[in-house]
């Protein structure tokens, strides 16, 4: 393929979807250096590619924008990337340029219509990781992969932090727990929570609770505290996206569940301890900074993938089921989560804590 002046690289999911693009957009900055390369992205989030020197800016849209999209990439691109097999990212990829390539959806139904539009093309099925995806299509581009995630950043200065979280993160020692995922079936158990805040306290450290906008998540991460054990930082929504990776790049060792702040830690190379329910990690589990080099098991009490340790609940059979939890719907309890015993993560943390020397 000839080298294009200009690139859209379109992902039109979640923060942390967008995050796992990051390989893929270095991929085409390594092997196209000449062009300008762009990301559409969902209104929210373009914060994963702040500060990304591989992309010259990120385009956010929401739904029923068309005059606005139209205006914003109509016919300007030479090459339009689409990082996904939804409609949606491929209609806009048809608006943005002559020239296509993306992933597929293994149905025909859903791919009939795509498929002719496309120059170079990888079927990407439900169980294939995303990662795994947009390396076949670098393979079929004819150009070389490069494996490592890009988080984004916001270039915090030493001195700003106090201001922004009440201490001085420049300094002290500190571990990051991000208590509430966006969802209510991804949660870990608050006693669980307790028990490794006392901990962590223990071995001197600072703790600090990241969170998103979402005000069920503000009141369960206030549920939270106001039970701990030891004194608690909550920075919970005070944060960007990129405003966060520069505060978990300077932390001791962050926990979390499958959530977007999760792969964020692994990405910006902290000492990650993962908590996994419902999520298969073969699909969904964090890429480290500098790729997954060892896919993941579908289930194992603990793996580590370079600087992540990844704990899931081997004692019931339905682990991962992939679904919704228990009740099957978002606001659902997961068994696999509340099961989970504190003892077990504090061994995580301890063993990742001890490894980088922190």
């Amino acid at each position: 393929m000839t080298e294009p002046r200009s690139i859209l690289v379109v992902s039109l999911r979640y923060l942390g979807d967008m995050l796992l693009a990051t390989p893929l957009i270095g991929t085409l900055r390594a092997a196209w250096p000449g062009a300008a390369i762009d990301v559409l992205a969902i209104a929210g989030a373009e914060g994963a590619v702040e500060g990304n020197p591989d992309v010259r800016r990120a385009i956010a849209t929401g739904r029923g924008e068309f005059l606005a999209l139209w205006r914003s990439i109509g016919r300007r691109y030479d090459l339009a990337v689409i990082a996904e097999t939804a409609d949606r990212p491929h209609f806009c990829g048809w608006l943005a340029a002559p020239r296509r390539v993306g992933l597929l959806p293994t149905q025909r139904s859903k791919r009939w219509w795509k498929a002719p539009l496309l120059e170079r093309a990888v079927e990407s099925p439900e169980n294939l990781a995303r990662p795994l995806a947009y390396r076949k299509l670098a393979e079929a581009l004819g150009i070389a992969w490069r494996p490592a995630m890009v988080a984004p950043t916001a270039h915090t200065a030493d001195g700003a932090w106090r201001a922004l979280v009440g201490f001085d993160a420049a300094a002290e020692r500190f571990a990051v727990l991000h208590v509430a995922p966006r969802f209510r079936y991804k949660r870990w158990n608050t006693p669980g929570w307790h028990a490794l805040m006392g901990w962590l306290h223990g071995q001197g450290l600072r703790v600090v609770v990241t969170g998103g906008l979402a005000e069920n998540e503000h009141v369960y991460v206030r549920e939270v505290i106001a039970g701990a054990p030891a004194p608690v930082v909550n920075v919970a929504g005070r944060l960007s996206f990129a405003q966060t990776a520069d505060l978990l790049r300077r932390a001791a060792i962050f926990v979390g569940p499958d959530t977007a702040t999760t792969h964020l830690a692994a990405a910006c190379g902290t000492p990650t301890v993962a908590l996994f329910g419902p999520t298969d990690p073969r699909l969904w589990g964090p890429i480290p900074r500098d790729g997954l080099a060892q896919p993941y098991e579908k289930v194992m009490p603990l793996q580590r993938r370079e600087r992540v340790a990844l704990l899931q609940e081997p004692s019931l059979d339905c682990v991962p089921c992939q679904q919704e939890g228990c009740d099957r719907h978002r606001d659902s309890r997961a068994e696999c989560l509340d099961r989970m015993d504190a003892a077990r993560v504090i061994a995580a943390a301890q063993g990742l804590l001890s490894r980088s020397g922190a």
